[in-house]
Parts: C-alpha cells; structure tokens; sequence
C-alpha cells in the first residue's frame, strides 16, 4: 500500500520540512558515503543540506556520487521523494530523526524560468508484508532498469589499472612491463585501464609524446599479446590545455550564472571548465573525441571519472536549466552508452539504465569503515539497493595514497591486501592494480587460486542474475535479510553477503584474525570446506576458522 504525503508552502523564503522518526527500525538506502555501515547509522545532528552527487573522497561529510532519492526500513516502509522536489536532508541522532526539506533559498536547486518558486515536499510512503517483497515493488515501478549485461569477460576475469601502482607517472614502457608482468604470472585481464596522465594536459585527447613516443607502435603489441586497453578519462578542461579556448569559441561549458563566461572550477587536478553535458555541442564534441581514440588505437572503452554535482559552481547555468544540480550526473552517465560494454563510471543518479559498470569511490589502504576494507561490503550493499547491479569494488588493496594509509607507503599491508583479495573474488568484478607480484610466491599464488575461483564459481553465477536483474532490477549483491525477512540479527550483519539466494560469503575483516563469527540463515548449507548444516531455524557458528588464504562461504542445498 502507498501514500502520498505532500507539503507545501507559497512563501518563496520559508522552507518546507517534515521530520520521520527512525526509532525501533533499521533504515538503508539514501547514498553512498564515506563512513559507510549497514544499516545507516546516522550519529550527530546535520541541519538539512542538498541531497545532490558529491565527491566523497574530497568532501567526506557530503552524500556521495552514486545516490537515489529511495530510503528502506525493517519494518516494510518504504520511502521514494518526488523528483520535483529541491530535497535537502537532515538529521537528530539525539532525537532519532531525519529531516526532509524542500527550499530553493540558498540551496543549488533552482525552479524552471516561468515557474513559481514556491518549495513543495512531495513523497510516497509504500508498506509491504516484509522488507523484500516492498523493495521488489519499489524496484519495479520506480527504478531505472538496465537494458542489456556489459561485457562477458568483465564478470569474469581481473581487470588491471595502472593507478595505484604508478599514479600520475605512468609511461610507455611501464604499461608494456605491467602487461609482460601479467602474462608471466599467468593471470587473466578482462582488459588493462590506463589511468590518469597519458596526455600532456588535462583536455586533451592525445598521447603526450614524451611519456608515449611510439602510441600506435604500443598498441599494436598489446593487441598482439591479446590486451584490450581502456582510457581513463573525466569532463574537465583545464585553462592550459589547447582545447580550453576551443571550448571558450563553441560555447562548451558550463558558465557563471548570468550566462555570458565560463565558470572556472577547482578539481583535484587544477584549474579549467566543465565540459557542459546538456549542451549538445559539447556532448557531440566529446564524444567525437573518445571515438576518435577507438579508431585510431583501438582503445575499447573508457573510465569515466568525476561527474560529481560539488565540481560545479555554487550558481551556474547550463544549456538546458537545471532545476536538480544532479541531473548534470545524469547526463554525464549518458556519454557512457556508447562505450557501456566495457564502461565505467564511479557516479549515479537515475542512471540504472546506462548499463555499464559502477565503481566504488577510491578507497584508502585501511581496515575500517571510513573508505577502508570494513566498508567495502556496506557500500554495495546499498547501491544494490539503489538499483546498481553492475559493481566494481575499488582496486584491490586501496589506492595506497600518501598519508592515508598505515605504515608503508609503497604497497598495502600484506595481510589487508590477502583480505581485501579475497572479498573482491566475491564481487560481480575483481579489478588489481597493485600487483600480487609485488609482494611474494605465496601471495600470488593466492591471488591466482582466488581469480580462478571468481571465474569458476562466482561468475557463472553472477552472469546468471545478472540476466535477470534487466527484468527485475533485483540485486546480485544481497544482504542476508533479503532470506531471512522476520530476524531482528539479519537486519544488523554488515560483514557477509548473499550472492543470489543460494550463496553466502562471510569474509574476515579484521587484522590479525584467523576466525569469525558467523551467521547461517535457516535452511541446509554445504561449507567450503565440505561440512553440511541443516538447520531449521538461524545458526550462530562461533570463531569459525579461516586460515589467511581462505574466506569462508557456504552454498545453500
């Protein structure tokens, strides 16, 4: 059954909010953040702030780049805002309450030319007879749907980035070595990504000759060697580039509120303009360059990075107004279609349809749950439920960024790395770029024995869903509630996971750990190790043993 709650108010300067007391029931949804749990623990107070696509990396207390205006209980509520809606969010942990808001006063969002800029919070408040059944209904008649699997081998086999490894100092000869070095230690690569500074200047869409002197030559032995290569790439133009004036002549960015000038913003690689993607100009412009890239290279696809809503402007305009700053996410997803069989994006707001891969926001080399390996398995399990299907958990071992990970700098801790391995090979794709190589023989031949057990086990399994999330919108990734509807202790795990209904993974996440606590939904499970248990209602197995090389799972008979 489903409510409408509407709330208005004619007076342009007055906000509209209503308070939802979230007191006696677990809630999921909303947004990926940077201290991710499951379900949401919302701790503090926040006045309400727009509930828009940010860079969580950057600004860690904003929402996220991948986010759905759709909240879940416990109790069979389910909540979607109106797209209309300038929704700002807020919360009390004091009061146990979360606040929604509609104001356009000093807020992003801005009413369409002509319309009364009057605020309405507008909602549906839908309730079922248990937590799955009201999220499949939910699903359906308000998601985006994808409309076809991305690439086969993705699901498959690694993919292998350049970016934690060598950062901004790739090369020719690097990218050839790394490719030799996967061969020789007899991996599989669904494709290799060339991350970030293959050009000479951010804008531009050709090898810098230095770094790359032979592009066309290193191609053709990849190619040769049986490597597909994808190319980072994002919607900046920085003031130096050559093509930044170019954009000024055809009117390409996005500009200063009155419309006249660029707008000039600030992005982890300097300074330039965003490439306005309502502006069909600049999306032809851009795309012509990316196919430019396959023709001429033989480039398959592409890592669409950015498009968070926080890289524009506080006031800006567009070609097309937009009254919701996240619609610009919205576009830029779109650029992905053509490329989506083996796309990537890290961003999403009604984007379920573009039909590629959805990454993980980078993620630090730690254990916890701010952007550490603790948080991997609560991020997912929240785009899931926001309708992202197809989902690529950051670099195995973290991005080993300076001065955010303990202790060496120059690879992940071993042991964090071994874990973190083990989780990704439960994942619908597994992406390294620091390679196990860089440790010792036993961690690759870990890391071997796991990529074949991606390949044998998970992904036959995950290809299977994922035929049936274009019909359902279903997750692939589920939480161990989506089985067990009525049991107070499913709704709190936060460190297993379903793979469909049939297979469950119980990974250790903590250092020093050689067992776990484990909990079994009702029904009769096989271990991995062989043992069999047939229980008729929940089983708690207490400090299960799981040796440094295995993660323990148990598939349903």
């Amino acid at each position: 059954m489903c409510y409408r709650v509407r709330w208005e108010e004619l007076e342009s300067d007055r906000p509209v909010e209503h308070a939802m007391s979230y007191n006696g029931s677990h809630w999921y949804g909303g947004a990926e953040s940077s201290i991710q749990h499951w379900p949401i623990v919302i701790t503090g107070q926040q006045a309400p702030k727009p509930f828009v696509t940010s860079d969580i990396y950057s600004n860690r207390h904003d929402f996220g780049g991948i986010l759905e205006r759709y909240w879940l209980s416990s109790n069979a509520t389910a909540i979607k805002i109106n797209d209309s809606v300038p929704f700002h969010l807020g919360w009390n942990d004091t009061e146990k309450v979360m606040y929604f808001q509609a104001r356009y006063q000093d807020s992003p969002y801005k009413p369409h030319p002509g319309q009364l800029p009057y605020s309405e919070l507008s909602y549906r408040v839908c309730v079922g007879s248990d937590v799955t059944s009201i999220h499949k209904y939910m699903v359906r008649r308000y998601f985006n749907k994808p409309n076809k699997v991305p690439s086969k081998a993705m699901f498959q086999h690694p993919i292998w980035s350049t970016w934690a490894l060598h950062k901004t100092e790739i090369d020719q000869e690097k990218l050839l070595q790394y490719a030799a070095n996967i061969r020789k230690h007899r991996f599989n690569c669904s494709h290799l990504e060339l991350d970030d500074r293959y050009t000479s200047s951010y804008g531009e869409f050709e090898f810098d000759p230095v770094k790359f002197p032979n592009a066309t030559g290193m191609f053709q032995k990849l190619k040769a060697d049986g490597f597909l290569v994808t190319l980072w790439t994002h919607p900046f133009i920085n003031y130096n580039s050559v093509n930044f004036g170019v954009g000024v002549e055809k009117g390409l960015f996005v500009r200063e509120p009155m419309g006249m000038l660029p707008a000039l913003v600030r992005w982890w690689n300097g300074i330039g303009s965003i490439l306005d993607f309502t502006n069909p100009d600049a999306r032809d412009w851009f795309s012509s360059h990316l196919r430019a890239l396959r023709s001429k290279y033989g480039v398959v696809s592409f890592k669409f990075d950015a498009g968070e809503t926080n890289y524009l402007p506080w006031q800006f305009s567009t070609r097309v107004p937009l009254k919701d700053p996240s619609t610009f996410t919205r576009r830029y997803t779109e650029m992905a279609i053509p490329f989506n069989e083996r796309a990537e994006l890290r961003v999403g707001y009604q984007s379920q349809n573009i039909s590629c891969f959805f990454r993980l926001i980078d993620r630090d080399s730690v254990w916890g749950y701010e952007l550490g390996l603790k948080s991997l398995i609560p991020t997912v399990l929240t785009i899931s439920i926001l309708g992202y299907q197809f989902i690529m958990p950051d670099m195995i071992g973290g991005n080993v960024y300076p001065n955010r990970t303990h202790g060496s700098q120059r690879l992940p801790d071993r042991e964090l790395y071994i874990r973190w391995l083990e989780l990704s090979a439960f994942m619908p794709a597994m992406q390294f770029s620091i390679p196990p190589w860089e440790y010792d023989a036993e961690v690759i031949q870990i890391a071997q024995r796991f990529t074949a057990l991606h390949e044998t086990l998970v992904a036959p399994r995950v290809l299977e869903l994922a035929g049936e999330v274009l019909g359902t919108g279903d997750p692939i990734i589920r939480p161990l509630w989506w089985i067990a509807t009525g049991d107070e202790t499913a709704y709190k795990i936060d460190s297993q996971f379903l793979i469909g209904d049939d297979l469950m993974v119980a990974p250790v996440l903590e250092p020093g750990k050689q067992e776990r606590d484990i909990y079994l939904p009702a029904g009769r499970w096989r271990s991995y190790k062989g043992e069999v248990f047939d229980n008729k209602g929940p089983l708690h197995l207490t400090d299960y043993p799981v040796d440094l090389d295995e993660i323990a799972y148990f598939v349903w008979m």
